[in-house]
């Protein structure tokens, strides 16, 4: 189990990758919609680029590699790839079972790069929806992880104080959105192996 200090007043979790296990499926959704540019997306690239949301992610790729990729087109495929593996996710156990522990006893929320849809449908396969009132995702703010506001977001709508609050996080991104928030941090990846095979 995952200790938590006793300090901490709130709880914030990213999604993906922390509460979901969807990272293998957002991998191969991404090898799909890019390959046609010749971008052999690898798990190393994909680990930098986790937390964007998909038209920053995309924007991101044609700096690193020259291309013209029209974020609208690509994210596109990028979004029906993942739709049609959705069903198949599970949830992080050793993350859901703080969210149970700790359900009605410390204020809880989600702060994702994902988007709205994406984050509902996510939350309600893994049959976690009605733990958290507050969700906040990439359509709620404007600017995305590494920047703090998320985090920010969540802590405000939760009434906790940025200190007071640990943010759950599998990403680098996110950690780096969490300690500008001037939150805790614990580090899923300390707990959970993810592995991504093609």
């Amino acid at each position: 189990m995952i200790e938590i200090s006793k300090n901490v007043k709130g709880l914030i979790f990213d999604l993906d990758g922390t509460v979901a296990n969807t990272m293998q499926n957002h991998f191969l959704s991404w090898r799909e919609a890019v390959l046609p540019y010749g971008i052999d997306f690898n798990a190393e690239l994909f680990k930098s680029l986790t937390g964007k949301p998909r038209g920053a992610t995309i924007l991101r790729l044609n700096e690193l590699f020259g291309t013209n990729m029209n974020p609208i087109i690509v994210g596109k495929v990028k979004g029906e790839s993942f739709q049609k593996m959705i069903n198949e996710t599970k949830e992080i156990s050793i993350v859901a079972d703080v969210i149970r522990k700790y359900h009605t006893i410390l204020p809880m929320s989600i702060g994702t790069g994902s988007t709205k849809n994406g984050a509902k449908k996510t939350l309600e396969v893994i049959k976690m929806s009605h733990y958290f009132n507050i969700v906040i995702t990439a359509n709620d703010i404007q600017n995305p992880k590494p920047h703090p506001e998320t985090f920010l977001t969540c802590a405000e709508l939760m009434g906790i104080a940025p200190k007071d609050c640990v943010v759950f996080e599998d990403g680098i991104l996110g950690m780096q959105a969490a300690e500008e928030a001037g939150m805790m941090v614990v580090d899923v990846n300390d707990y959970f192996k993810m592995e991504f095979t093609i």
